[in-house]
């Protein structure tokens, strides 16, 4: 452990920079794997026969499987202690990679094991992997988080969860790219009826070599805290975390900022599930003016969807820098600003119809997408002391998950009335992301010693 200086107040040592980044390299990785399952899965489920309106259904699978998950991991790992297996949050890490990468092979094969096209075989494989590959990546990812809460000081955290950002961001272009650059080099874009095409295939192997590869880094590079210096550290008892931890009582004794972020998060969630859920629809009708989803212009513009994830995410990483750039009085302007700037970025997908104006609404998307991932977890565990810290994580988490689920049930109310239009489904997001915005007004910052 490279440790530089003796922070006063709070206790934890100051990191060096290269163990800050090591810590959340991996995060890289899983990122790359959730935007795949993100930018590619309606794709993927549409292509199987899938009816646009019953969407919302495997929309559910990964959010559902977030707000079991990480609650969950949070709680035991704040109790393990495997040290020939890295400690309390890397052993899930572990876990989870391994488990993904299986299921990152399985999943876009779900259409070429002789289903047929639309057959709920086909279907029920593939929500079921969705599933499996939300399961192991929340796993996976929710040690990055908890790592950061564990060992980064306060003074370093906003730095810590700005290169957790820049991370998730750059993983999360290498995923929306994959399918456009291996369809320009000569991978099969098109395949049969009811089968998913090679670049998206291709896509998710190649993420889940970089999804070993960069947990290997963190998993070897990085050596957690033992239980007593975790304790001195965080000026809490060895027992604490090992005593009560009942959800229900913690959620009574959360910090009035993690409720107050929690509502910021339900409308940005919320807007961002329509998002994932209808871009690749809503991009096909207005601009390539087909619905026919085993058609090369479908699939095409599937491919310029995963083109604009990457300018989404571009753009958060150049956001991200200016946002650290303001002082820290400045937070909610900042944060508040982003997400307004991303509700007219959601509006104007409704309304454009060149596949190249869609960048700038993209860049608009992306400028809300970096404050959603610079501010909240700085706010929340600033806010929290060392107890339980895993498991107040791994609830907070709920405010990511809840939204979501909700998103996807009213949709089938909500799709209907706006004439099964995937394009409509963009204003009501813009909306509920505008409100979001003006919600962070509500957040009053403190600092737990």
């Amino acid at each position: 452990m490279l440790i530089m200086s003796q922070k006063s107040g709070a206790g934890l040592p100051a990191l060096s920079k290269s163990m800050i980044w090591m810590i959340n390299f991996g995060f890289l990785g899983v990122q790359t794997a959730f935007t795949l399952q993100s930018s590619q899965m309606s794709r993927i489920f549409q292509t199987l026969g899938a009816d646009p309106n019953n969407l919302g259904w495997f929309f559910i699978l990964p959010p559902l499987a977030g707000l079991i998950v990480q609650p969950i991991v949070g709680y035991y790992s704040d109790r393990t202690w495997l040290p020939k297996l890295g400690g309390r949050r890397l052993p899930y890490l572990i876990l989870g990679t391994l488990v993904a990468v299986l299921v990152m092979i399985l999943l876009p094969n779900s259409g070429s094991f002789g289903f047929g096209y639309a057959s709920l075989a086909a279907l029920w494989f593939g929500a079921i992997t969705v599933a499996f590959l939300d399961l192991s990546s929340n796993v996976a990812m929710q040690p990055f988080k908890m790592m950061v809460g564990d060992m980064v000081n306060d003074d370093q955290k906003s730095y810590a969860y700005g290169i957790q950002s820049f991370l998730s961001n750059t993983g999360a272009v290498l995923a929306a790219v994959f399918p456009f650059v291996l369809t320009m080099i000569g991978v099969a874009n098109v395949a049969p009826k009811g089968v998913v095409p090679d670049s998206v295939i291709v896509s998710f192997y190649v993420g889940a070599a970089l999804l070993i590869v960069t947990s290997a880094f963190t998993i070897f590079k990085v050596k957690e805290y033992d239980p007593a210096t975790y304790a001195l550290y965080h000026g809490i008892e060895e027992s604490d975390n090992h005593e009560g931890g009942n959800w229900l009582q913690l959620l009574k004794t959360a910090p009035k900022a993690f409720w107050t972020v929690s509502l910021v998060q339900f409308f940005c969630w919320f807007a961002f599930q329509y998002l994932w859920t209808y871009s690749a629809g809503a991009i096909a009708h207005n601009v390539w003016h087909t619905t026919n989803a085993a058609s090369a212009a479908y699939q095409a513009a599937g491919n310029w969807y995963g083109v604009l994830a990457a300018v989404q995410s571009i753009a958060a990483v150049v956001w991200s820098y200016v946002l650290a750039k303001l002082p820290n009085n400045s937070h909610k302007l900042g944060y508040g600003g982003s997400l307004i700037l991303g509700a007219i970025g959601f509006i104007s997908i409704f309304f454009v119809t060149s596949q190249y104006a869609l960048i700038a609404s993209f860049i608009l998307v992306g400028i809300a997408w970096a404050g959603m991932n610079t501010y909240p977890l700085t706010i929340v565990t600033n806010a929290l002391s060392g107890k339980h810290m895993g498991t107040y994580l791994g609830l907070f988490n709920g405010s990511i998950c809840l939204p979501q689920i909700v998103a996807s049930l009213l949709s089938f109310a909500i799709f209907p009335l706006l004439g099964h239009s995937q394009a409509h489904m963009f204003l009501l997001a813009g909306v509920v992301l505008a409100l979001g915005g003006l919600s962070v007004g509500l957040i009053k910052e403190t600092h737990e010693l």
